[in-house]
Order: C-alpha cells, then sequence, then structure tokens
C-alpha cells in the first residue's frame, strides 16, 4: 500500500522530532558532564590552591617562629653577657678594695718588715743566685737595708749557700706600688717579681671562682671548676 505524501510528511516529522530529543538529551548529558567535570577540576584547584596558602603560611609562621626563638636567644644571650660583666665588675670590684687595704698595709712598719723579709728569701729561693740585686719602692730602702743581713741569714739557713745582697738605689718600684720585692740576677736577664700586687693577681687566679661562689652563688651550669 503506496504512503500519501502526507504520511511521509507525517513520517518524517516524527524522525524529526525523535533525532531533536535525542540531540537534546545527548546535549544535555554532555552538559551535565561538563558541568560535572569542571566542578571537580575546580574543587581540584580551590584544593591545591588552598594548599597552597596553607603551606606559604605554614612557612611564614616556621620563619616567624624561628626569629622569635632567634630574637629570644639574642636577647638572652645580652642578658647573660650583661650580667656576666656586672658580675666581674663587682668582682673586680672587690679585688681592686683589696689593693686599696693592701696599700695601707705597708703602714704597719712591723708587721711590713716581716712580709717584706719572707718575699724576698721565698723570691731568693727560686733564684738560687749567688748575687742578687733588690729593687723596692724608694720610700722602703731604708728597712730593706736594714732586714738585708736577716734575709741573708734566713736565705743561707735553708738553702746551705752563701749569697750576696745589695739594695737598687737606682731605680725603684713605682712610687704607688702597694710595696714588695723585685729580684734581679745576672745584670738583670733573670727577674721575679714579689711585689704585694704580684702576689694578690696570683691569690686572685687561684681564688676568683670562691669569690663569684662565694658573691652570687654556685653556678650549677657549670660541669668544671677552676
Amino acid at each position: 500500500m503506496a504512503l500519501s505524501d502526507a504520511d511521509v510528511q507525517k513520517q518524517i516529522k516524527h524522525m524529526m522530532a525523535f533525532i531533536e530529543q535525542e540531540a537534546n538529551e545527548k546535549a544535555e548529558e554532555i552538559d551535565a558532564k561538563a558541568e560535572e567535570e569542571f566542578n571537580i577540576e575546580k574543587g581540584r584547584l580551590v584544593q591545591h590552591q588552598r594548599l597552597k596558602i596553607m603551606e606559604y603560611y605554614e612557612r611564614k609562621e616556621k620563619q616567624v617562629e624561628l626569629q622569635k626563638k632567634i630574637q629570644s636567644s639574642n636577647m638572652l644571650n645580652q642578658a647573660r653577657l650583661k650580667v656576666l660583666k656586672v658580675r666581674e665588675d663587682h668582682v673586680r670590684t672587690v679585688l681592686d678594695e683589696a689593693r686599696k687595704r693592701l696599700s695601707e698595709f705597708s703602714r704597719n712598719t712591723a708587721k711590713y718588715s716581716e712580709v717584706l723579709k719572707a718575699l724576698t728569701v721565698q723570691g731568693l729561693l727560686q733564684l738560687l743566685e749567688p748575687n742578687v740585686l733588690l729593687r723596692v719602692r724608694e720610700a722602703d730602702i731604708p728597712l730593706a737595708e736594714s732586714i738585708v743581713p736577716a734575709i741573708a741569714e734566713e736565705f743561707s739557713k735553708v738553702s746551705g749557700q752563701e749569697i750576696n745582697l745589695k739594695v737598687d738605689s737606682e731605680s725603684f718600684l713605682p712610687q704607688d706600688s702597694c710595696g714588695g720585692v723585685e729580684l734581679l740576677a745576672q745584670r738583670g736577664k733573670i727577674k721575679i717579681s714579689n711585689t704585694l700586687e704580684a702576689r694578690l693577681d696570683l691569690i686572685a687566679q687561684q681564688l676568683v671562682p670562691q669569690i663569684r661562689n662565694a658573691l652570687f652563688g654556685k653556678n650549677t651550669n657549670r660541669k668544671f671548676t677552676d
């Protein structure tokens, strides 16, 4: 049975409607898929940027924290140095006070005479030279000359040797010296300083740790003591 033109047109329209519907459905499917892929990619990019931002601020936070630690450490070190300087200044003040009192000691002639004798004999026993020149303060020359015989006798008694002693009348210890004696032998090539300042410095080197402990208490951070 032959189709009329109207039937053909109707079928064509029906096929076109079917194709158009299929196309629309396909287009919607493509749009939906594209939207889904867009949202996935957008989410990925957003997450990626979020991670980058978080990493950036984590780095910044670490840098700030490190800077704070460095500044704190620097300030702590500066504070420790200031404390150490104040302590050392205080120890120096104590030693300066000791020197001041030591300079007053020589005013007691009787005691100073015994100390000068002992310092000289000690120096002679270190030198063990037959001829020694004694250098003292200019003001101490009469005292030194008066005790030379006793010094020579004491030295000979201890060492079993004779000695020739002379007090230097041309060169002297500084006028502001606390006192004591310098011993010279071999025409000045050998010298021993037994001045009161030299003895104080020697004692101070040995006692400074104890002085610090007495003034400031024991340092718990130190593993070894001098």
